[in-house]
């Protein structure tokens, strides 16, 4: 640890090689995010339908997706993709896709977890009133589900974020590849990636925080 110098990363190559790869972290964190709730959420009503023929599918992929770790499914997508394909589509777009496919399957078990945490009495209701199958989680029980889940899916959030970093695996240019990059150009790769650590720390850290607050708000309204 001795001979560090941690002031050698100013404003200049921050702007220059970090800020670049924080952006795309941060859109690849909300993009999968949200395709990853959308896919989720419909593969929790597939599992949930009680028809083989949606159940069996939904539940190969979820558990499939769970069980395979996600360096490898980035991997395996950058790789299949463009063979499929016939032509290459970028360590961005590939580490998209990737992403989307990967957390809909955890997404999709605590949308399960919620839409299950709401009262049966009520979709009964829904029921009494003439609601289709579909007007009635649309209208009652996703509503519910959402609020009931979203500290969990903003925890799972945070996660995805944190995992964002193994994209460095094919190249894609995210936060850490930006202070690896800056760290190898100015000969301080050790104060880079300790760098790298700390920003990681401290946006987790403080996300979690406001999880924890938003947490407590939602339990006092109950």
């Amino acid at each position: 640890m001795l001979g560090l110098d941690l002031t050698f990363l100013d404003w200049d190559i921050i702007s220059k090689f970090v800020l670049g790869g924080f952006w795309f972290s941060v859109k690849l964190t909300l993009i999968a995010t949200l395709g990853g709730i959308v896919f989720g959420t419909l593969l929790a009503l597939m599992r949930l339908s009680g028809k083989p023929v949606l159940t069996w599918p939904a539940a190969v992929y979820i558990d499939s997706m769970r069980s395979i770790p996600l360096v490898m499914v980035i991997l395996w997508f950058y790789l299949l993709i463009p063979f499929l394909i016939g032509k290459p589509i970028g360590a961005e777009v590939s580490a998209v896709i990737t992403f989307i496919a990967f957390e809909a399957a955890y997404f999709s078990e605590i949308m399960r977890a919620g839409i299950q945490s709401i009262p049966r009495g009520q979709v009964f209701a829904g029921q009494a009133l003439g609601m289709s199958y579909g007007q009635n989680m649309r209208l009652v029980v996703l509503p519910q589900a959402f609020r009931n889940m979203l500290p969990v899916l903003l925890t799972q959030t945070i996660i995805l974020f944190q995992d964002t970093s193994l994209v460095y695996a094919i190249g894609a240019y995210d936060l850490l590849k930006g202070f690896t990059n800056a760290g190898k150009i100015y000969g301080r790769p050790e104060e880079a990636y300790l760098l790298a650590a700390v920003v990681y720390f401290v946006i987790c850290f403080a996300l979690s925080w406001l999880v924890k607050r938003l947490q407590a708000k939602i339990a006092i309204v109950r």
